[in-house]
């Protein structure tokens, strides 16, 4: 049997650069592999499982010939060359959210709903937010056991969710903010940060990220949520096939380089214990528990940056409300969170061939 032929839309991007070590550690399951970019970035070459490539320019003939088409690109971006890829004979799978809460385009974390994989009447799948991203696996797998009903979170994300920009900022507001008393007085960080040429008319963020922490994150919407709050809500209902399911959330920027962490309460239909959710959590291949808080064990963003699992710790069952739990997530977002959940559904794909 043939093995599927795979493109990656948007190679050379951060996210991109990503994904090609994620392709280079897993099993080569795939024919031709085609690395395809804007054409700023065509003929630049790229070492995949050995074998170098050369990155070609994004056109409707780009496609031609792959089965799969992975796409690590920017919204608008993904708008018109998703379906190009789906017309051209691809499934195209999607990271950026222009098609997430399209009823015909199914939103999939292969450890939750794998099954809605194979429902693409467009041709397309798309892969959630990073945010949401973070706790899925691990949702997922209490649902199953005790069906939840609520969800309160609170985010606090890393600065690589606005992009490279975003690490840039942090780094040079760092290195500005060090050796100095910034931090001890009202908005001196912000004038540290000026002084050194750190306008924020510069910056990705509206106030200082440096040794502070905003909240908010995303744009904003209607009743002053912002768009990231939005999109956990929307999608884990769509992910977890809960219509109803009542959530609140509240995501915050803080001055970490790569992995969002997450604050859950999770209310579930039937009584549950902490025992029970350590063994849902330890059968889950893919979430590691660290929850041992007598000996300081606990997930952090700088133990889980650049690993591929979801972290869960301070396991509690709420002492206020009934059957809810309250846990700490910690995700890499450029990895669980983007690129590996989208190569995951390419996988999943791949099964098919």
């Amino acid at each position: 049997m043939a093995k599927p032929n795979l493109a990656l839309v948007g190679a050379t991007g951060a996210v991109g650069t990503v994904m090609i070590d994620i392709i280079n550690n897993r099993p080569n399951i795939w024919g031709e592999i085609r690395l395809i970019a804007s054409a700023r970035s065509a003929g630049k070459k790229i070492v995949v499982h050995g074998q170098e490539l050369t990155v070609v320019e994004l056109t409707p003939e780009s496609f031609d010939g792959m089965d799969i088409a992975m796409f690590d690109v920017p919204d608008e971006v993904s708008e018109i060359w998703a379906p190009i890829a789906a017309s051209r004979g691809a499934v195209a799978v999607d990271n950026s959210g222009a098609f997430r809460m399209d009823p015909e385009v199914p939103l999939v974390v292969p450890e939750v709903n794998p099954e809605q994989a194979r429902n693409r009447p467009k041709g397309i799948i798309s892969n959630p937010n990073c945010t949401t991203l973070t706790m899925m696996a691990a949702l997922g797998a209490l649902h199953r056991g005790w069906t939840l009903t609520e969800l309160v979170v609170s985010s606090y994300q890393a600065v690589s969710g606005a992009g490279v920009s975003g690490m840039e900022r942090l780094r040079h507001e760092i290195s500005a903010v060090a050796g100095t008393n910034a931090g001890e007085a009202s908005d001196d960080v912000l004038k540290t940060l000026e002084a050194a040429g750190l306008g924020l008319d510069d910056s990705p963020f509206a106030n200082p990220v440096a040794l502070n922490v905003i909240p908010f994150a995303g744009s904003l919407k209607a009743g002053g949520f912002s768009s990231e709050e939005m999109k956990v809500r929307d999608e884990s209902r769509k992910i977890l096939g809960i219509p109803e399911l009542k959530v609140a959330v509240t995501c915050v920027r803080v001055p970490v380089l790569v992995s969002h962490s997450l604050a859950v309460h999770a209310t579930f239909a039937n009584s549950l214990t902490v025992a029970d959710v350590h063994k849902a959590l330890n059968e889950e291949p893919t979430v590691r528990l660290v929850d041992d808080p007598v000996n300081g064990l606990w997930p952090t963003p700088s133990l889980v940056a650049g690993q591929d699992p979801t972290f869960v710790g301070r396991v509690r069952q709420s002492l206020d409300f009934p059957n809810s739990i309250e846990m700490f997530v910690v995700g890499d977002n450029l990895r669980k969170g983007a690129a590996l959940n989208t190569y995951e559904i390419a996988e999943l794909v791949a099964s098919e061939f």
